[in-house]
């Protein structure tokens, strides 16, 4: 089972990024997927997910309106448009893909906010 996370980076305050989280080794249609993200000093925080099948997505009050989570069952990939960003927004982002009986997790993509 593998989740690689790619496309974080350094964008200045109000820019974009698009996140994009390649799974494989399981059947991700039947996954929901969400993103986290850890600041220094913080405790992980769920940021978005979606449901196995796309229906219903969620968010974080603080990234509500400015971030958007989609997914691509035939590339099994999820994806985190990142718009507005704020330098608050810095910390590592981490793809999840969660099951009933199984939770997995990558490895982490840097976003840094900074002027």
């Amino acid at each position: 089972v593998q989740l690689v996370e790619s496309g974080g980076g350094l964008v200045q305050p109000g820019g974009s990024l698009r996140l994009s989280c390649a799974a494989s080794g399981f059947t991700f249609s039947t996954y929901s997927m969400r993103w986290y993200r850890q600041a220094p000093g913080k405790e992980r925080e769920l940021v978005a997910g979606i449901t196995s099948g796309g229906g219903t997505t969620n968010y974080a009050g603080s990234v509500k309106g400015r971030f958007t989570i989609s997914r691509d069952d035939a590339k099994n990939t999820v994806f985190l448009q990142m718009n507005s960003l704020k330098p608050e927004d810095t910390a590592v982002y981490y793809c999840n893909a969660r099951s009933y009986h199984s939770d997995y997790w990558g490895q982490g993509t840097q976003v840094t906010v900074s002027s």
